[in-house]
């Protein structure tokens, strides 16, 4: 039986390999229905949030990674935002009719973007940038984690409009005990692993598949699920970034200023009062007035 919206960490023991396993069932359905995003599309930003619940589960980190591929084809921008809490979120922008094409035909020429933000105000933010190369999702990620991290990593990735789901599997330090070849039996092993068992097998079943001659130490699964972070005080700080000038101009000019979460669709309204309290002290936007 497929397991759903879950994290799966497993080790091998007595050798320096780790791996997760992701699946994305309800959280990836509700991304699908904030945007009518084509199929091609579907499967690239499908792929990515997968990929995005699996590299953040890596981190000793608290706080947000957001994972963006920036194209300079048809689809101009995949963003995911995942937290240490397994939480997701993703959205995508793209011009015209997407039909058809690959992974280099949809994104063109691009970069890929790793930002990761630490709930603690003390802690500084981190991004890495490289350009995209790789035949896919999964192989653009795993040039982003040699060239920027300097980790031996596979990744197998699927997507398809009920699911999305990965494995990710990481060479660790060398034990001094250790097996020296476990990583190259992982690695080769993990790439037999098929889209069609990823998206429809339980967790359980791929690891037997794969790993059955292997002595692994399998965790419990942990929850996953789709969450927004935007607010209405998000906003409000996002505006006064703009500028009294700024919003005073788009005031006079609309009567109202509507700010739209790309994410999850919600509305925010703020009219001329709403914008005047922008700029007194120590007063916080309020939660009212959001549309859905």
């Amino acid at each position: 039986m497929h397991t759903t919206d879950s994290l799966t960490r497993f080790m091998f023991e007595h050798a320096a390999v780790r791996g997760e396993l992701v699946s994305l069932d309800e959280t990836w359905r509700e991304v699908l229905k904030h945007a009518d995003y084509p199929p091609p599309l579907q499967t690239l930003l499908g792929e990515l949030m997968a990929a995005a619940a699996l590299l953040i589960a890596t981190l000793k980190f608290d706080g947000s990674m957001i994972l963006q591929m920036q194209g300079e084809g048809a689809v101009k921008l995949l963003v995911v935002e995942a937290t240490s809490a397994h939480t997701l979120r993703a959205t995508a922008k793209w011009d015209g009719d997407l039909t058809e094409g690959n992974f280099a035909d949809l994104l063109g020429s691009g970069r890929m973007v790793i930002t990761l933000d630490p709930a603690s105000a003390d802690k500084q933010a981190y991004q890495g940038i490289v350009p995209l190369e790789g035949a896919d999702v999964a192989a653009a990620l795993m040039h982003y984690m040699v060239q920027s991290e300097q980790i031996d990593t596979h990744i197998v990735l699927a997507a398809d409009e009920t699911c999305a789901a990965g494995m990710l599997i990481q060479k660790l330090p060398d034990l001094a005990d250790g097996d020296p070849d476990a990583w190259n039996r992982a690695s080769h092993l993990a790439a037999t692993l098929k889209a069609e068992e990823l998206l429809t097998l339980d967790g359980g079943m791929i690891l037997h598949r794969l790993f059955h001659e292997e002595d692994l130490r399998v965790f419990e699964p942990e929850p996953v699920r789709f969450a927004c972070t935007c607010s209405r005080s998000r906003v409000a700080d996002m505006l006064k970034m703009l500028g009294r000038e700024e919003i005073e101009s788009v005031l006079e000019e609309r009567g109202q200023i509507e700010v739209q979460c790309e994410f999850c669709n919600r509305h925010y309204r703020f009219d001329p009062i709403d914008a005047a309290q922008l700029w007194l002290p120590n007063v916080s936007a309020a939660e009212g007035e959001t549309r859905h």
